[in-house]
């Protein structure tokens, strides 16, 4: 038997086990505070709706579970076999797939706008590196019902404050920025520039990479997949003019080279907007070639992003078009999903500590103290301590020593029928 967990996968040690659930907590704190309503959905999806939800490369990254029986007996008894005949059902890559088949069945028994949490494990068959898991924690917040831009300054503020109310005080973890576009003000920019409309996507995907590989990688990937090169020089331009610019991309650039100048209002009333709420503690800035890979996305997406840590720590956008593949009418709705597992990764390692919390203690005790009495004294204990009861070892400096390393700062032993504490 194998004692490792899965590859991309892992076993959580109590320390950080602990660590996680202060995080989740505060996130939920702040969401409910805000008029959340937290919901729950099944892991296992059908797999027609997973393969129609244009999740984009996750679509490559579905776990997919083998039909049962003689449904499966069947298929393996066709000639030729087919991949897509083996499989019925397949694990969440994300929730905002579930949330809307959720909707769909239940918007009857909800409030609208609903406003809903979701903080569960997803899964992706990804290939496992640093940064990268199989299995990881969501936590998103969304808007259904609400098609103005009051929804996603919303969402914005909500989970900014979520990040805040964690109570880091390390500067690193602090400064954090909101990165926004809106796909419709890009598609419209890079289709006046001479891109044609069914080659936006691929094009969006490059251009997506600007901070990674630059205007001169931009422009020869875009040559290299053999677009126009009128409309390559007229992107790579454009890029370069705003590498030149000390504030980098303005609206008002990209927006002089759209055809209908009016589609930049809603995002600049966005940014306006928590400019005004943020009162400095955390930033908002536009960034066009920001795309995000999810193919349901209509609209105005986002992403936090730190100077000082590799990544982004979260992201989301408005996905208008998703609930009415269930039920044949558009539902406007928008998220956002905090990356839970790189927060906690990155308060791992800055050495985070819980505000507020209780110092641990250890209760030892022998056979020759009631255990009536253990459990009354420990009683009294927890009101300044989280304490454990634990027998005494015959010899305790190892287990002083594993304790100490657990995070136990005190310990307490009867001496006399008193209760010793050190």
């Amino acid at each position: 038997m194998k004692t490792n967990a899965l590859k991309g996968m892992k076993d959580i040690l109590p320390q950080e086990q602990r660590l996680r659930d202060y995080v989740q907590s505060k996130i939920l704190e702040t969401y409910r505070a805000s008029g959340f309503e937290r919901i729950s959905t099944p892991m296992l999806e059908d797999a027609e709706n997973l393969d129609k939800s244009d999740g984009g490369d996750n679509l490559n990254l579905i776990f997919k579970v083998l039909k049962r029986g003689e449904k499966l007996e069947s298929a393996l008894a066709a000639n030729p076999v087919e991949e897509k005949n083996l499989s019925d059902m397949g694990l969440r890559y994300d929730l905002t797939l579930p949330l809307t088949r959720f909707f769909a069945a239940n918007r009857n028994e909800l409030q609208f706008p609903f406003k809903v949490i979701q903080t569960d494990r997803v899964f992706r068959a990804e290939r496992p590196q640093k940064g990268r898991s199989r299995e990881f924690v969501q936590c998103d917040i969304d808007i259904l019902g609400d098609s103005s831009p009051n929804a996603e300054v919303e969402l914005i503020d909500v989970t900014a404050r979520a990040l805040l109310n964690i109570g880091c005080t390390d500067e690193r973890f602090k400064n954090f920025t909101i990165n926004i576009n809106d796909r419709r003000i890009l598609r419209n920019m890079l289709q006046n520039m001479g891109f044609a409309p069914e080659t936006l996507d691929s094009v969006c995907i490059t251009f997506d990479k600007l901070d990674k590989i630059g205007v001169e990688g931009v422009r020869a990937e875009l040559t290299e997949k053999q677009f126009p090169q009128a409309a390559v020089k007229a992107l790579a331009d454009f890029c370069s003019t705003a590498a030149g610019n000390q504030e980098g991309f303005s609206i008002d650039d990209v927006v002089s080279k759209c055809a209908d100048p009016s589609i930049a209002d809603d995002l600049k009333y966005i940014i306006a907007t928590v400019e005004k709420i943020s009162g400095g503690e955390y930033k908002i800035k536009y960034c066009p070639n920001l795309v995000r890979g999810q193919g349901y996305y209509t609209g105005v997406v986002f992403e936090i992003a730190s100077t000082s840590f590799s990544g982004a720590v979260g992201g989301g956008g408005r996905y208008d078009n998703l609930i009415g593949k269930f039920i044949g009418q558009q539902v406007p709705a928008v998220g956002f999903s905090i990356g839970f597992e790189r927060i906690c990764s990155i308060l791992l390692d800055i050495g985070f500590s819980i505000p507020g919390a209780k110092e641990k203690c250890a209760l030892l005790y022998d056979d020759s103290i009631d255990f009536t009495c253990v459990l009354s004294a420990a009683k009294k204990l927890r009101d300044s301590y989280n304490v454990a009861i634990l027998k005494k070892a015959k010899k305790p400096g190892p287990q002083y020593d594993m304790l100490e390393k657990q995070g136990y700062t005190k310990f307490a032993t009867f001496k006399d029928n008193e209760v010793l504490v050190k």
